[in-house]
């Protein structure tokens, strides 16, 4: 039979994150494939656990040259461990070749949940969050930047990225550009972590805060863009939007703010219709 191919989370900062499994799996896994090995040795000792298993690096330089590897590892039977330094694995970190070959080969493949930053940074924004894209690292040279920056201006779904603290300022410069000054944007900083800072604001703000340099591992969130033409929607389609909110679960008070900002209207605007809308009734009936 076949092994098994486990993809573990890891915290992003606080070491109380763990999820339960994680030690278990620590301990039980045949291989444990970590993309930091001094990192993975102190999470084992945080955890109090000891790996039975041999402990092989997995990290970008090596990836390609080691999927092989582990593959015949896993096709023999073996139960193999990945971990990578925080998160889940794939998510902009190794992984994604592994599971990749894995599947190829009909090998099971399963996950123990932890935290991600991605979602972390989102449900921390204040920004809508009913859809979103991950978009990761941006290019590192600056027309390139742009370029992508540009390609999902129009993109209305909330943006989240991963990006370097030395280069914060330029990317948020880059997205005032591409996305508009006023754009709406969270940069969440060290989360979890003692020091954790969320910083919410215009993008031109942001980015002229960030001139000053910030530390740690940054997660930046980007309200989408305001729908077209969204004069032209009426006063029965906002509320029908609101209303769709409603039922999925939101407060009226949140599904107003979330319309009117992805409607690109003042929420007022939105308020009044949902008012007038309630009271309709009433009136045709007195």
């Amino acid at each position: 039979m076949t092994g098994i191919l486990v993809l573990a989370g890891t915290p992003i900062g606080d070491i109380a994150d763990a999820p339960p499994r994680l030690a278990q799996e620590l301990a039980d896994a045949d291989v444990v494939a970590a993309e930091d090995t001094r990192r993975l040795r102190r999470l084992t000792q945080a955890l109090g656990v000891t790996p039975k298993g041999r402990v092989v690096s997995y990290f970008e330089g090596n990836e390609s040259a080691r999927t092989p590897e582990l593959v015949e590892e896993l096709v023999g039977g073996a139960r193999v461990l990945l971990v990578t330094d925080a998160g889940m694995p794939s998510v902009s970190d190794p992984g994604y070749r592994l599971v990749a070959a894995a599947v190829e080969k009909d090998v099971r493949v399963t996950a123990v949940p932890g935290p991600s930053a991605v979602l972390t940074a989102l449900a921390l924004s204040g920004l809508p969050v009913d859809r979103f894209c991950f978009e990761g690292f941006l290019p590192r040279k600056a027309g390139e930047r742009l370029t992508r920056l540009k390609e999902v201006s129009e993109e209305r779904r909330t943006l989240v990225y991963f990006e370097a603290p030395h280069r914060l300022d330029d990317t948020l410069a880059a997205m005032a550009e591409a996305f508009g000054a006023d754009r709406r944007a969270a940069v969440c900083r060290e989360l979890t972590k003692t020091y954790e800072e969320v910083r919410r604001g215009p993008l031109a703000e942001l980015a002229e805060w960030a001139a000053d340099g910030v530390r740690g591992e940054i997660t930046v969130v980007v309200e989408g863009a305001p729908e077209r033409g969204a004069q032209d929607l009426s006063a029965e389609e906002l509320v029908r939007r609101v209303r769709l909110r409603e039922e999925a679960g939101e407060r009226r008070k949140e599904a107003i703010a979330a319309v009117a900002v992805q409607a690109g209207l003042p929420k007022r605007q939105v308020f009044d219709a949902v008012v007038a809308a309630k009271n309709a009734p009433s009136a045709s009936g007195s």
